[in-house]
């Protein structure tokens, strides 16, 4: 399915900070950006990506922030006060 056609079906531009620990240093952070269009409240995409990172690599998870947005959002009109035609 098309980005446009998932986004009219309520899905959103998701963004999660993720921060883990380093497998050799435990006691360092790294941050991960991840950013996918899923649907909120309950991040059904982003959830499947975490329980694969937990199952399969080695950075154990410390946090994880979310942002959620919607792209297509209904147009804003503005009038205008007047109008100039050039020919």
């Amino acid at each position: 399915m098309s980005d446009l056609a998932l986004q009219l079906r309520s899905y959103r531009l998701t963004t999660a900070e993720i921060l883990y620990h380093l497998p050799d240093h435990p006691g360092v952070l790294q941050t991960y950006l991840w950013q996918d269009l899923d649907l909120a409240p309950r991040f059904p995409i982003l959830t499947k990506f975490l329980n694969f990172w937990t199952r399969n690599l080695d950075g154990r998870l410390h946090s994880v922030k979310v942002a959620s947005t919607q792209i297509v959002k209904p147009c804003e009109f503005r009038l205008v006060g007047s109008e100039l035609r050039l020919h």
